[in-house]
């Protein structure tokens, strides 16, 4: 799949209500996607998800590797089988490939939030995938 096939899909996907990170079209931020060279078959995405105050994603999970670096305000995450953890501005986090991302909101219902996300994925993967109970 060509980058700009990529890129579109990525963008479309994030203004579908089935998308793990919400309905809110403007929700999720495509900055940059690229092939690296020394990763054949795969394909790196960064990109923002912004909360409004009080906003949660559904459940859903990563098929590739997942960095996160809180931007802004706070969010609540539980992975696995963790217990739940607020992570605030400057804090970040790593997923593992296929981790269960059950929670995943706004820590404050009055601020927003935003994160910024790296993901390396197999080339035709989509960075998040809804789960289903």
């Amino acid at each position: 799949m060509k980058p700009l096939a990529i890129i579109l899909f990525a963008l479309l996907a994030a203004q579908t209500p089935a998308w793990a990170h919400g309905e809110v079209a403007d929700q999720v931020k495509v900055l940059q996607q690229q092939q690296p060279s020394n990763a054949p078959g795969k394909n790196a995405v960064m990109l923002t998800v912004s909360y409004a105050p009080g906003q949660a994603s559904p459940a859903h999970q990563h098929p590739g590797a997942v960095m996160a670096y809180v931007l802004e305000g706070a969010v609540v995450s539980k992975l696995n089988d963790e217990q739940e953890k607020t992570y605030k501005a400057g804090d970040y986090w790593y997923e593992a490939p296929g981790t269960l991302h059950s929670v995943s909101r706004n820590a404050s219902k009055t601020r927003p939030a935003r994160l910024l996300v790296w993901s390396l994925v197999d080339e035709g993967k989509p960075v998040t995938e809804p789960l289903n109970n």
